[in-house]
């Protein structure tokens, strides 16, 4: 994994991960333990928005570059949604090449949760 397309993926899924952490820590400081005051909740929710989007506009930016197939690009995207999941996305893509780009998916095939095959002259 040496591309920039890569490596501005990876810097988006953790950062849209990071800002759903503090977003729902804001939330729990608020509701839960029913800190005076907001909890920082009107802004830990812009922050998470703003990353959320830059999230999805990199993924549908780096797709092409990385040699995604659909479904790859549409697990990345539904990984947006829950919390956390951008991050456990991008371990994933990164432990099965997919951040290698297109020349490590010529093994046809992969399913979600195998391992793509090392060279043999690895």
């Amino acid at each position: 994994m040496s591309s920039k397309a890569a490596l501005v993926f990876r810097v988006a899924a953790v950062a849209e991960a990071l800002s759903w952490l503090g977003l729902l820590i804001g939330m729990f400081l608020k509701y839960v333990v029913e800190s005076s005051g907001e909890g920082g909740v009107p802004v830990l929710g812009m922050v998470h928005g703003v990353v959320f989007v830059l999230y999805v506009i990199t993924s549908l930016s780096v797709a092409k570059p990385l040699g995604w197939r659909p479904r790859t690009l549409v697990l990345a995207l539904l990984a947006s949604i829950p919390p956390l999941f951008t991050w456990l996305f991008e371990k994933w893509a990164l432990r099965n090449g997919r951040l290698d780009g297109p020349q490590r998916l010529t093994h046809g095939g992969v399913g979600l949760f195998e391992r793509v095959p090392e060279p043999a002259n690895a």
